[in-house]
């Protein structure tokens, strides 16, 4: 790392999984993750980069996962929140929840998450069904975390404005284009989504935007800057995305960049992004 992180860190992004458990078919084209990984192979660099809590996110749309996730978390001070799994389009998303709930580790559940990006629907978050699922999550007093593409983005604006009474978090920027052409759609979008006071969104995964090419600096540090001017800190978090983002930089790297991109704020403002936002949004307990 090119220096200290200002605070204890909140990593608000990362997974786990165990192929011995079950398979991940989204890595069969990406050798390098296919395999287990574990919170132990984390936990090195979570104690170099000064992490001392993380939000754990889901991978894949089955409904065993999150309750895996739940109870791994119970047993495990590190994992501070998780960000789950429910079928939105299903009429009894509210019961599902209170199910989750009442398992072990059920306190720990602060999100939920659909791969929107996998969906060949461009408009899905804006169907009748999906939005009353999102408003029972709303209602249970969760947050959502928006996993889209960049042409997925203005489905995520309306949404967001039909429901100012849920909190949403768009995970890694809205996956920005690495084709330069098609920077300015994006850029645009997560403007517009940005002025919607309910939405937070996470400096993640932003590395991998290029791969199997590394992202340059410049570029990496104007996505940082358009966020920063959409959201500003308070409403930004860091997250690590592992171990995807180890497809091309390992952990030491991914926070090191987050530093980097952001050692124009001050402390305050740092601390926000490394700690406080994701604490405040994902209602983390201490």
């Amino acid at each position: 790392m090119t220096e200290a992180a200002p605070v204890p860190v909140v990593d608000a992004h990362h997974h786990l999984w165990d192929l011995g458990v079950r398979e991940q078919p989204w890595t069969a084209g990406l050798p390098p993750l296919r395999r287990s990984f574990h919170l132990d192979d984390l936990r090195p660099a979570l104690r170099r980069g000064n992490v001392t809590a993380t939000v754990l996110v889901q991978t894949i749309t089955v409904p065993d996962e999150t309750p895996e996730m739940l109870a791994l978390a119970a047993g495990e001070p590190l994992i501070a929140g998780v960000v789950g799994w429910v079928p939105l389009d299903s009429p009894d998303v509210a019961t599902q929840l209170a199910g989750l709930r009442g398992r072990p580790g059920g306190g720990l559940l602060a999100g939920v998450r659909h791969q929107v990006q996998e969906e060949p629907d461009p408009r899905w978050l804006c169907r009748p069904d999906v939005r009353r699922g999102l408003a029972a999550v709303a209602a249970a007093g969760l947050a959502y975390d928006l996993l889209v593409t960049a042409s997925q983005l203005p489905a995520a604006v309306a949404t967001v404005r039909a429901l100012p009474q849920l909190r949403f978090v768009l995970d890694h920027a809205g996956n920005p284009p690495a084709d330069p052409d098609a920077a300015a759609a994006w850029r645009r979008d997560v403007l517009e989504l940005s002025r919607s006071e309910n939405v937070t969104v996470k400096l993640s995964g932003l590395v991998t935007r290029a791969y199997p090419e590394p992202v340059a600096a410049s570029e990496l540090q104007s996505w940082v800057d358009v966020l920063l001017a959409g959201f500003g800190p308070d409403r930004m978090m860091y997250g690590s995305d592992w171990p995807v983002c180890t497809l091309t930089s390992p952990y030491d790297q991914v926070l090191a960049a987050a530093l980097d991109t952001t050692s124009q704020l001050s402390a305050a403002e740092r601390a926000a992004i490394f700690a406080g936002t994701a604490t405040r949004f994902y209602q983390l307990k201490a």
